[in-house]
C-alpha cells in the first residue's frame, strides 16, 4: 500500500520513522511519501520536505512567514493527489497538518492521526472538526482517551508513548552509559530552533559560571549550523558543546536544563533531574498566556497532574532562579528520592499501551485491511 505521511519536527521525524519500520513489518509492499527529516528518509521514505524548511516559531513569526506557510500547503495537497496513497498519516504538527486533514476528508482520502494535537491545551474548539475529518485518532498520552471521550464522546485509541522504546532501546544498546550518581555533568537542551536557542541558552551559560566544578554540556540541534555556538560558549570554560547525541548527553548527567517541549519527557525517562525553561517573544508569549488553559507547560508535570518538575517560565527564568533550583537537585536528597519515585510511576504510566509504534501500525494496518 501507498502511505503518505507528514511530520513537521524532529520528534514527529523520530516517531514517523519507528512507524514506518513497524509497517513495513506488516506490509512488505508498503511505499512512503513524506514531509519530516533524515531519520524517516533513513527509514526508507521519499523525503519531499524537510522540517527544518517548516518550523515557524510563535505567533509573530508565523504570520511573517505566512506566504511561505501557504504556499507549502498548496504544494503539498498536488503532491499528495499526485502520489495517490491509501491512507494519509499526520504525526502531530496541528497548524499544518489540520489543514491538510480537512482538505484531504473532501478528497475522500483515509485520514489518521498520529500523536493528537494538545487541543485540551488551547483551541479546544478544533475537535468538532477534527472529528468529522479524522478516520482514526491514535493518542500517545493516557489522559487524552478520556479527555475525548467524556467531553466530545470521540472515541480514540491510546497506544502508548512511544518515547519509552525509543529510550529503551538505546540504553539497552549502549549499556555502558549507566545514569552516574556521583559525576559532574549538567546537561543543557536550551530548545532546537535558532530564536529560542538565543532566548534561553545565554541564561543557562550564566547559571554554569555558578558551578564553576561542574561540566555543563550544551546538545546542539539538529540543522544549526555548528559556528552558530562559538561566540555564546567563549567565555565560558567549564561548557562545551555535542551535536547529534543528546542521549547519550542525558545517560551522563547528574541533572539538566531543558526548554518545554518533548524533551522534558525525555530527560524524565533518562531519570535526570531537571529545570523546564521557557521564554518566549513577549507578544506570542502574552497571546499564549492568555489562551492556553491548563496547569503545566511541561509534559511530565501535565501526566503526573502534580508539579514533578520545577517550571521557570518568562519572568522566572531567571539565572537566581535557576542556580537555586540547580542547588537542590544537586544536594537536597529528600527531592532527589521524590523525583526519582515520580520518574517511576510516570514510566509505568507511559508504558500501559506497549510498544506505541508496534500498536500504532497495526492499527493503521487493520484499518486499511480488516
Amino acid at each position: 500500500m501507498r502511505y503518505y505521511i507528514i511530520a513537521g519536527e524532529a520528534s514527529g521525524d523520530l516517531h514517523g520513522s519507528n512507524l514506518i519500520k513497524e509497517l513495513q513489518q506488516l506490509d512488505s509492499k508498503a511505499v512512503f511519501r513524506c514531509w519530516g527529516g533524515d531519520k524517516m528518509q533513513s527509514a526508507g521514505a521519499t523525503l519531499v520536505k524537510h522540517y527544518r524548511d517548516l518550523a515557524f516559531m510563535g505567533f509573530t513569526e508565523v504570520i511573517k512567514n505566512l506566504p511561505t506557510i501557504l504556499s507549502n500547503i498548496k504544494f503539498c495537497k498536488k503532491d499528495i493527489l499526485d502520489f495517490k496513497p491509501d491512507v494519509l498519516i499526520l504525526v502531530d504538527y496541528p497548524g499544518f497538518n489540520l489543514r491538510i486533514a480537512k482538505w484531504a476528508k473532501q478528497q475522500e482520502l483515509k485520514v489518521v492521526y498520529y500523536i493528537s494535537p494538545q487541543v485540551w491545551a488551547w483551541k479546544e474548539n478544533r475537535v468538532k472538526s477534527m472529528k468529522q475529518c479524522i478516520d482514526k485518532m491514535l493518542c500517545i498520552l493516557p489522559f487524552e482517551k478520556q479527555y475525548y471521550k467524556e467531553k466530545w464522546d470521540w472515541e480514540v485509541e491510546y497506544v502508548g508513548h512511544p518515547l519509552v522504546q525509543v529510550i529503551d532501546e538505546f540504553r539497552s544498546q549502549n549499556s555502558n552509559f549507566q545514569f552516574p550518581t556521583h559525576n559532574h555533568e549538567i546537561a543543557l537542551l536550551p530548545g532546537s530552533r535558532k530564536q529560542e536557542i538565543l532566548k534561553k541558552l545565554p541564561i543557562m551559560l550564566e547559571v554554569a559560571s555558578q558551578f564553576p566544578d561542574y561540566k555543563f554540556v550544551v546538545a546542539k540541534a539538529p540543522g544549526v549550523e555548528e559556528n552558530f555556538y562559538d561566540d555564546l560558549l567563549r567565555s565560558y570554560p567549564n561548557v562545551s558543546t555535542i551535536a547529534n547525541q543528546t542521549y547519550k548527553i542525558l545517560s551522563e548527567a547528574k541533572a539538566a536544563l531543558v526548554t518545554s517541549g518533548t524533551a522534558t519527557l525525555e530527560t524524565a525517562l533518562f531519570g535526570v533531574p531537571e529545570i523546564v525553561c521557557y521564554k518566549g517573544g513577549n507578544i506570542s508569549y502574552q497571546i499564549a498566556k492568555r489562551l492556553i488553559t491548563i496547569k503545566y507547560i511541561s509534559l511530565v508535570n501535565l501526566i503526573m497532574d502534580k508539579p514533578v518538575v520545577k517550571e521557570l517560565i518568562q519572568d522566572e527564568l531567571t539565572v537566581d532562579n535557576c542556580v537555586k533550583e540547580l542547588n537542590l537537585l544537586l544536594f537536597d536528597d529528600d527531592k532527589q528520592v521524590q523525583v526519582h519515585k515520580d520518574y517511576a510511576a510516570l514510566k509505568k504510566l507511559l508504558s500501559e499501551g506497549g510498544n506505541a509504534s508496534m500498536k500504532a501500525a497495526k492499527s493503521i494496518y487493520n484499518y486499511l485491511v480488516p
